[in-house]
């Protein structure tokens, strides 16, 4: 019996979420500022609170390409930076706050509310932060079938998104320890392979009867179908430092999408295709992504044929580089490449900052800095005003 049924959408358009960070201007630690912020922006689709106080979204409309992207977030990221300065607070954005040593504060809301009678003490120290990719598909079918392959790449997603390895004022060791927190939880990390919408229908269908998960959002996984939207979202990736990073990361997803189902169409295979495999090994490659980011090594066969993942990166940059020119998207595409092998991912430029300076206030403020710089680019243009357009994705 179908229990959800998948709004089809324009295939490959975009939609991207970006969370970040409330700071006090002077301290640069969190602050719960969302409710007081949010009386600016009441019943904003673009604008938005999460489940946790010191945090605000910023959500795109319906786009494109990851040109509309990333023009409509630095729109509305510049107005509201001007709101959040006239009262006493900064923008960050990065996977996790380096230094902040409380536990959050729930948002009260009805959902949030019940996340946290849920969660318990563990919703107090989810303070993390995601960069998440809505990409449009045609039917159900499409969409798990981009959700199963793209599995194989979560890893690499994780690597060169990675933007977390501070936490609570310690080096975590990890390239991106937001995963590691968000692991304690449920219905986070890797999904389960369906093989056909009617599977993940029937796996929905048994959950709700059971009880376990009322909602497709309170499925937490790197990467989940969301019918309502007739799109596939990946969730994976921390949130990024700049709008322009956050842009790139769209782009390559939407590449990514496009590029498995023509595979699919044409019964073609590329150099960079990762077979399936075990769980273990899907795990293990994860878990080794988050720790070392482009510099771990990822398991490619169920035999153990191990390769660097910088090379998986090189070969995937070589195979996606058509698609992508296709799309328009190929500058976005080298402007990711240039930062992997420069030594330019979030996680490495945190700490070049705190080993220059010495100070985890430093790479605060440098992240704050550098997403302000972002900014500026259009500052003349925009002048600090929202622009509020139609048709968003959540």
């Amino acid at each position: 019996m179908t229990t959800l049924d998948f709004i089809a959408s324009e295939p490959f358009t975009l939609g991207v979420e970006l969370e970040l960070q409330l700071l006090d201007q002077h301290s640069l630690d969190l602050v719960d500022g969302i409710i007081p912020l949010l009386e600016i922006y009441p019943d904003n689709l673009y604008i938005k609170p999460e489940f946790i106080q010191n945090t605000v979204e910023i959500a795109t409309r319906i786009c494109k390409n990851a040109t509309e992207v990333e023009a409509d977030l630095q729109r509305i990221a510049l107005g509201l930076r001007e709101n959040a300065l006239q009262m006493g607070m900064r923008l960050c954005g990065a996977g996790t706050h380096p230094f902040c040593q409380r536990q959050a504060t729930i948002t009260p809301l009805p959902r949030y509310q019940m996340m946290e009678r849920e969660g318990g003490y563990i919703s107090h120290n989810q303070i993390t932060y995601a960069t998440h990719v809505h990409v449009g598909m045609a039917s159900g079918e499409d969409a798990i079938y981009v959700m199963r392959h793209l599995k194989s790449f979560l890893p690499l997603l994780i690597a060169v998104s990675a933007n977390s390895p501070y936490w609570r004022g310690c080096e975590s060791d990890f390239a991106s320890y937001r995963h590691r927190i968000l692991s304690a939880s449920r219905s986070y990390g890797i999904p389960p392979s369906f093989e056909s919408w009617q599977q993940f229908d029937e796996f929905f269908a048994t959950v709700s009867q059971a009880g376990v998960f009322n909602h497709i959002r309170d499925i937490h996984w790197d990467i989940r179908p969301c019918p309502y939207y007739g799109t596939v979202e990946v969730r994976v990736m921390d949130a990024q430092t700049t709008i322009a990073e956050a842009a790139s990361l769209a782009a390559l997803v939407h590449v990514l999408a496009v590029y498995l189902l023509r595979q699919r169409e044409t019964s073609w295979s590329a150099a960079c295709t990762v077979p399936a495999l075990p769980w273990w090994l899907e795990k293990e490659n994860h878990y080794q992504a988050t720790r070392l980011g482009i510099g771990a090594n990822f398991v490619y066969s169920p035999l153990g044929e191990v390769k660097p993942l910088r090379t998986v990166w090189l070969e995937l940059c070589r195979d996606l580089m058509a698609v992508a020119a296709e799309l328009g998207e190929a500058d976005y595409l080298e402007q990711l490449n240039r930062r992997v092998i420069g030594n330019g991912i979030g996680y490495i430029r945190q700490r070049d900052i705190f080993q220059g300076a010495g100070s985890l206030f430093d790479v605060v403020a440098a992240l704050v800095g550098q997403f302000d710089h972002g900014l500026e680019t259009i500052l003349t243009d925009c002048q600090g005003s929202l622009v509020m357009p139609k048709g968003s994705r959540r």
